[in-house]
């Protein structure tokens, strides 16, 4: 199966990318693009998953650094404070908006598979599917780590401040501890297999020999020798030497383990790819292409966009059916069809034609799980076999000149493989490919699995900033980012109330969602049109989101999780 190339889909997105929004007749939602800010305000803002991180972030843009500079910071905090769902042995999705060009560009940092690896390696001895506990934790789940590299590459070309000067908030908070959060230590204390692993035991220990609790300090020196490093050696501190010998060392240990070399992590490379872009309503929208599942979240919000949902309201059960029986067209396509090859029909999922077609089965009732369609270019859908489980965080910044990064990033499981170099995670990754050697998404050497991360940069139609958005959550992130765009845009919340909507996650046969956040009378009228809304499973939602209203920052963050959203005013220029 043929990979993607670096800006292989430059000309088929060619058209997507300069498209229009339009307002769809007979709907709701604004009639006019909010005001940018004032020349004479210099706004700045960060949401992000810990306080901590967030802080790392304003500081750095009080320095009068970049986004870009202040995502390295954010992720360097994240990494220490947040664990168990991202980290510097991970991988990451960077959307970035450029104030002057009003360009979108990706900044693909997702893990790749070593040279060495095979489609059957997570099959056993019989032919099966080995049992996910059993791979998570081997050495072979983790593949190349991205994020390091993509943070360097997105620097070098749009950072303001010096690399080294990026890092003192994380490398003195790694020093001198910080305080174990409620949701940190119930990870900690969970029986997952990864707290339960042998390094995190010994790193989530507390000086009475115990597993750390809410409200303990944890300190982490390894982690902040070795941001020394990197701050002082840039990415080869991460894909050389020391560090690169001890992830080579760890990931070889064990039954199962990984083929992974020192060359490997010497040629990992990040990919700048063109955004994928595609209008809703008076905006455009633009996430990560393949191997994201941005043509994914862009169609179904193009299918959306086509019913009277706008006009109903959240409190209507309608609109809930009609909501879930897209998503459950969109997961069907998405599925089959997206992954790391070039094969990817994008300009099909998105023709206007096909998806008024698709858009056409929805009704004000459920039906049977829908299957793939067959957009132009495609004679056959795939059989899809991925098991993509949460564990990752998502933060957004806008600088002080308007420009803005939204960024998703991962170690794929909660503390991904268990395992730790020099006080980071490593992530298991791999295990986002198929176990099963078929479809789009199957193993190969170099490869990128599949990702449902969907960073996202909503523009108005002169293309300005109108905000971005994203959220962590495995296969649910796009039900997660869907939700909060619907709610923002067409039913006119606050971004916090719309983050704060009951989750609905419909895929195939399923309908899962907060149960606990719908109204009784809500879930029984949804119930007898055939959406019987149940308990989720995996990890919360975490959104986070910015949108420019009346000139001012309106931002938000999941109550369900630690995060916050923050804006600042930066002294004018001179």
């Amino acid at each position: 199966m043929k990979l993607m190339k670096p800006l292989a889909l430059t000309l088929a997105l060619t058209g997507l990318a300069a498209c229009t929004p339009r307002n769809a007749p007979g709907t709701a939602g604004p009639v006019a693009p909010p005001a940018a800010p004032a020349a004479t305000e210099r706004q700045a803002f960060v949401a992000a998953a810990h306080p901590l991180a967030a802080e790392a972030g304003l500081n750095v843009l009080r320095k009068g650094g970049s986004a870009v500079d202040a995502a390295v910071a954010i992720q360097a905090m994240l990494s220490l404070v947040e664990p168990q769902s991202s980290g510097l042995g991970g991988g990451a999705f960077l959307v970035r908006y450029d104030a002057q060009t009003k360009a979108v560009t990706v900044y693909d940092g997702r893990e790749t598979a070593p040279a060495g690896a095979t489609a059957e390696m997570f099959l056993g001895p019989d032919g099966k599917p080995l049992p996910f506990r059993t791979a998570v934790l081997s050495g072979r789940a983790t593949g190349v780590p991205g994020v390091v590299e993509m943070l360097d590459k997105a620097h070098a070309k749009n950072g303001k401040l010096p690399w080294n000067a990026l890092f003192d908030d994380a490398i003195r908070t790694a020093d001198q501890g910080f305080t174990v959060t409620a949701r940190l230590g119930r990870f900690v204390n969970s029986g997952g297999p990864q707290p339960n692993a042998p390094d995190a035991v010994a790193y989530f220990k507390n000086e009475r020999g115990e597993k750390i609790k809410a409200g303990d300090t944890l300190r982490n020196p390894a982690y902040a020798a070795f941001l020394r490093r990197l701050a002082a050696q840039g990415r080869d501190a991460m894909y050389t030497g020391e560090t690169a010998r001890r992830i080579v060392a760890r990931v070889r240990e064990g039954d199962l383990a990984s083929t992974m070399t020192l060359t490997d992590l010497a040629r990992y490379r990040s990919v700048m790819r063109p955004a994928l872009c595609n209008g809703y309503r008076i905006y455009i929208l633009c996430a990560p292409p393949p191997p994201s599942s941005g043509v994914g979240l862009l169609q179904l919000m193009a299918m959306v966009e086509r019913t009277d949902i706008a006009a109903r309201g959240p409190n209507d059960p309608v609109a809930w059916v009609k909501y879930a029986e897209a998503s459950r067209l969109m997961y069907a396509d998405r599925d089959a069809y997206v992954g790391d090859v070039a094969t990817v029909p994008v300009k099909g999922m998105l023709d206007p034609a096909y998806v008024a077609a698709r858009a056409a089965l929805i009704s004000d009732r459920a039906g049977a799980p829908p299957v793939a369609g067959t957009p132009p270019g495609v004679t056959t859908a795939s059989v899809d076999f991925t098991n993509e489980v949460p564990g990752t965080s998502h933060f957004i910044v806008v600088d002080g000149d308007g420009n803005a990064v939204s960024v998703t990033t991962t170690v794929e499981s909660f503390f991904g493989t268990g395992r730790m170099v020099d006080g980071f995670f490593l992530n298991n990754q791999m295990t986002d490919f198929s176990f099963v050697p078929t479809g789009p998404n199957i193993i190969a050497p170099g490869k990128r699995p599949r990702s449902s991360m969907v960073p996202t940069v909503i523009l108005n139609g002169d293309r300005s900033l109108a905000g971005a958005i994203g959220s962590p959550g495995g296969n649910a992130i796009l039900g997660y980012v869907s939700k909060a765009l619907i709610g923002i845009i067409d039913w006119n919340m606050s971004v916090a109330d719309a983050i704060a909507l009951p989750n609905l996650v419909a895929r195939g046969s399923s309908f899962n969602g907060e149960t606990d956040k719908f109204a009784p009378s809500l879930l029984a009228a949804m119930a007898e049109r055939g959406v019987t809304v149940r308990g989720g499973t995996g990890e919360d939602s975490g959104l986070h989101g910015v949108f420019i209203r009346d000139g001012k920052f309106d931002g938000g963050a999941d109550p369900r999780r630690d995060g916050v959203a923050r804006t600042i005013i930066l002294p004018a220029r001179k």
